[in-house]
């Protein structure tokens, strides 16, 4: 009977304990899906399979540093500006810098103004930047001064607000592949703010980060880049790798340092300077190298067609004009016939009156002197 109760109270206290394992694994189930909906542990592996390596010099053969503004209400730009607030589709680009720089999970840099300098002496102190744009925190768990971690409310990030983005687009020839690629090195967010008076809204770029910091946590997260297709096929990371945005070139780094509206006031100059630079970006590697036979061949055809077809519209619109040419002539000469006609008409006329006004002179006259001759008679 001992042995029966011994064993009895044995499963109760493992059927306790279990139960209550049980109650501490959902409790802890929960625990973590909070923390991962918070933040998303990046392993040092990961960090290093999404980074975008920068060639070394010793493979460029050139290079050229393009800043451009990303307006979100343009093009495919939304994608990063939506959904304002987090919810089931995940949440905006800007929530995810923000909830990282919060959690000392990456760096941020100074804006300089086309000096930037991605080094540990130009790194922002996330609690002046907050205090700065009046983005209200307080200090989270586990924040010390070395490691400071702060606590926002999402309804205190100001991401209604950020309505473009600067980034720094790099350039690059590379003699391994012998392609020209683009690729994004950082990005800056801008809050657009009004005062309290109202009026135009003014232009305050935050702070820069590199694009490689943040990649891991922008793979996990897809957005819409088309209104007709609700599936959200391509990340974050797809969208910058792809070159998938909108954006308008504001400034190439130059020995002034001087934006493009410094350096062209007019709006119209400016314009062209833009498209100048762009055009010469995207046709710069097909001017390196010599084309093949069959290139040449490609080309001269081409050209014939254009030609022909110019020939072809020429000889149309000459056609055209020879037919209104004639079509006039004729007119012309139908109204010049019209008017010789009216002339013989009236010309004769008159001929007809001034030989009737001469038979009836000429008729007396031979009278008179037929009478006359009677008499001498």
């Amino acid at each position: 009977m001992k042995v029966i109760r011994i064993i009895s109270v044995a499963l109760v206290v493992i059927l306790t304990a279990g139960l209550a394992q049980a109650q501490v694994v959902k409790k802890s189930d929960k625990d973590s899906k909070k923390k991962s909906e918070s933040s998303v542990q990046i392993t040092d592996r990961q960090q290093a399979f999404f980074e975008q390596r920068e060639p070394s010099d010793a493979d460029l053969q050139w290079t050229k540093v393009v800043y451009r503004s990303l307006d979100l209400t343009k093009g495919k730009n939304p994608a990063l500006y939506y959904p304002e607030e987090p919810n089931a589709d995940g949440e905006d680009l800007f929530f995810i810098i923000m909830r990282l720089l919060a959690n000392d999970e990456i760096s941020a840099y100074e804006y300089l103004d086309g000096r930037e300098m991605f080094t540990d002496d130009f790194k922002i102190k996330v609690k002046e930047m907050l205090e700065r744009f009046h983005i209200y925190h307080t200090e989270a768990k586990g924040s010390n001064e070395k490691h400071p971690k702060f606590a926002i409310e999402n309804s205190d990030i100001p991401a209604n607000e950020i309505l473009s983005y600067y980034i720094i687009e790099k350039w690059e020839f590379d003699t391994r592949s012998n392609a020209m690629k683009a690729r994004v090195d950082a990005i800056c967010p801008v809050l657009h703010r009004t005062d309290e008076f109202g009026g135009e809204a003014v232009k305050y770029p935050m702070f820069w980060v590199k694009l490689n910091d943040i990649r891991p946590w922008m793979a996990q997260q897809y957005v819409f880049t088309d209104d007709d297709n609700n599936l959200p096929r391509y990340n974050l990371d797809d969208f910058f790798k792809l070159n998938m945005y909108t954006g308008d070139i504001y400034k190439v780094k130059n020995l002034r340092n001087l934006s493009l509206v410094q350096m062209y006031p007019d709006p119209d100059e400016l314009k062209m300077a833009q498209d100048s630079i762009e055009k010469r970006l995207r046709a710069f590697d097909k001017n390196l190298w010599v084309p093949t036979r069959e290139e040449l061949q490609a080309q001269k055809e081409a050209r014939e067609k254009a030609l022909a077809e110019a020939e072809g519209e020429s000889e149309e619109a000459d056609g055209e004009k020879a037919e209104e040419a004639k079509t006039v002539k004729k007119s012309k000469a139908k109204e010049k016939e019209r008017t010789t006609t009216t002339k013989r008409g009236a010309k004769s006329g008159k001929n007809n009156k001034i030989k009737q006004r001469k038979a009836k002179n000429t008729g007396s006259n031979t009278a008179v002197r037929s009478v006359r001759s009677r008499k001498g008679r």
